[in-house]
């Protein structure tokens, strides 16, 4: 949690500071305008990603499949676009490394082990918690008692 306080709190100066190297080095308005085109690639990249992952999960469906690897590449490149949106060249540089299909399917098969050890890991949890506790004490399956006269139902409390 400290890590993640000390990195929240000295990214911004991050930021600055690569903002200043780069100013110095190609001017103040050309490291601006470069910003302002990041920021709008990554609106232009959550338009058309959103929609696209929209009609990919929709032809999943339609043929009978779970959609798991639209949503997977939907949320990095959600992800990209979201890290251009934020101004500073380090997100930038973010946010191009999650929309490089390379690098994109990297992340979504890591994404994807982890996920299926974290289910695997819940599924031992609960089958050992279940195997611990054996049914629940005190609780038995509701049946209800009848008989059938001449095709109708007569029920008999216990």
């Amino acid at each position: 949690m400290r890590a993640f306080l000390l990195l929240f709190l000295l990214f911004p100066v991050l930021e600055l500071y690569v903002f200043f190297k780069v100013s110095t080095a190609i001017g103040f308005f050309p490291a601006l305008l470069l910003i302002i085109a990041g920021s709008a690639l990554g609106v232009l990249v959550m338009r058309v990603a959103g929609l696209a992952t929209v009609l990919r999960t929709r032809e999943s469906l339609q043929r009978g499949e779970l959609p798991a690897e639209q949503m997977f590449h939907g949320l990095i490149t959600a992800m990209g676009g979201g890290l251009l949106i934020v101004p500073g060249f380090i997100t930038d540089v973010l946010g191009l490394i999650c929309l490089l299909p390379f690098t994109r399917n990297f992340l979504i098969r890591k994404m994807r082990d982890r996920a299926e050890a974290q289910a695997l890991r819940q599924r031992a949890f609960a089958d050992d918690l279940q195997a611990r506790q054996g049914p629940a004490p005190g609780r038995r399956p509701e049946v209800i008692e009848g008989e059938v006269i001449e095709g109708e139902f007569e029920h008999r409390d216990r």
